[in-house]
């Protein structure tokens, strides 16, 4: 391919709207505008992972060498402007979305039943004010969300217990998409906003935490504004058609498998997979794969791309000559090249040597050959690996075969 079938422009400097290195080097070297769209040149690069995708599919980020964190249907890395935040463990490696992961959770001592109480609790429509009343710790409470499912418009009552926050996407993976109950809607379930509870609600779905059912003499709400319930017990005062895990896990939680404490990362998202009855379906998220190598292979001059990642092998670029075209004769290198089978980006620009130094740099191929006129006179060219810092002349017969040592 040639420099100017692409259109690439390079940039001197940083974008100011730069979230990171690794954004800021694809959009200096033209794979990316500063709206974060792919150019020709990202296009190019996005459909050479896709081929690389058809064949390596399981092991393509371990073909590509990019640390990443995995779990059974998703594979995230690690970047600081990530959008997805991922709960961690460091030490068995368990990993999930904030939003869905599991943790160790630890039950109250186990207490008698004791009898219900209905007790006067005005102004305490929140687990704070509650909490505050009648002087009990909130976890001793049982918080109380209420919503409508949009597939079928049912009432959906969810119980967590009050020191907790109950995930939206657990709760969606349960019962399917939900909205907030109206006002209306919550009358009509017999429930009372800020005072509410299952006990006594019939035609309602109720969904409990699995930790509910753990917790004896819970505060709960009377369906009666301005009164809660004392000692409400799961199963014997209420019961539920869906007891699991539904609420949300924070940073330092302890991991389910190991029990060591998590960490949260923020992420972007390489591949999901999807299970069906018929087939088990991956999607590779390319822009986000080539975001994560320019984060992973950069340095201070631009990007530095191995191989295996790299959407063109060689960087060929000529330096223009006094006596000798050294154009011509760069071009004939090119479609020596081609007919190898040896992928090449053709810089074949009438440019100042540095400027094409500077970019063949920024673009990151792995081997920069250059044909200049001092060099040609011997019958070389000049052969550089971009991870090193110094060049060697090659005989022009023999590039071929050095080039395909270099590449292996």
């Amino acid at each position: 391919m040639k420099y100017h079938d692409l259109s690439i422009q390079t940039q001197r400097e940083a974008p100011n709207n730069a979230r990171t290195e690794g954004f800021s080097f694809l959009v200096r070297a033209g794979y990316l505008t500063r709206e974060n769209v792919p150019t020709q040149l990202g296009e190019y690069a996005i459909n050479h992972l896709g081929e690389l995708a058809k064949q390596h599919d399981e092991s393509l980020f371990s073909h590509l060498s990019l640390p990443t964190i995995t779990n059974d249907t998703e594979i995230f890395f690690p970047i600081k402007s990530g959008s997805v935040e991922v709960i961690h463990c460091p030490a068995c490696k368990y990993a999930e979305r904030l939003e869905l992961a599991r943790f160790a959770k630890s039950a109250l001592p186990r207490e008698e039943q004791l009898p219900l109480e209905k007790v006067l609790t005005p102004d305490c429509n929140t687990i704070e004010s509650l909490a505050n009343f009648l002087g009990v710790p909130k976890e001793k409470t049982a918080k109380a969300l209420m919503c409508t499912r949009l597939s079928d418009n049912r009432f959906v009552f969810v119980v967590v217990r009050g020191d907790m926050q109950m995930s939206e996407a657990k709760l969606k993976k349960l019962v399917g998409d939900v909205r907030p109950a109206t006002a209306e809607e919550i009358s009509k379930s017999g429930a009372a906003a800020g005072y509410a509870s299952p006990v006594g609600l019939k035609d309602v779905l109720i969904v409990v935490d699995d930790l509910i059912p753990q917790s004896q003499n819970l505060v709960a709400g009377a369906n009666e504004t301005g009164y809660h319930l004392k000692n409400t017990n799961y199963e014997r005062d209420y019961q539920a058609e869906i007891v699991a895990d539904l609420v949300q896990t924070q940073e330092g939680d302890g991991c389910p498998n190991c029990g060591k404490p998590f960490s949260v990362l923020s992420c972007i998202n390489l591949s999901s997979t999807s299970f069906t009855n018929l087939a088990t379906r991956r999607e590779f998220h390319f822009e986000n794969i080539l975001l994560a190598l320019a984060e992973n292979y950069h340095d201070d001059k631009g990007l530095t791309l191995p191989k295996s990642a790299a959407p063109f092998d060689v960087y060929l670029m000529h330096i223009p000559g006094k006596e000798m075209d050294t154009h011509a004769k760069a071009e004939e290198i090119y479609n020596s090249l081609q007919s190898a089978g040896i992928s090449v980006l053709f810089d074949d620009r009438d440019e100042r040597a540095g400027v094409k130094f500077n970019d063949a740099d920024l673009i990151g191929c792995p081997i920069r050959v250059t044909v200049g006129e001092k060099n040609l006179k011997e019958g070389m060219v000049e052969l550089k690996l971009r991870s090193e810092k110094s060049s060697r002349q090659v005989s022009v017969i023999e590039i071929k075969s050095a080039l395909g040592l270099d590449i292996l």
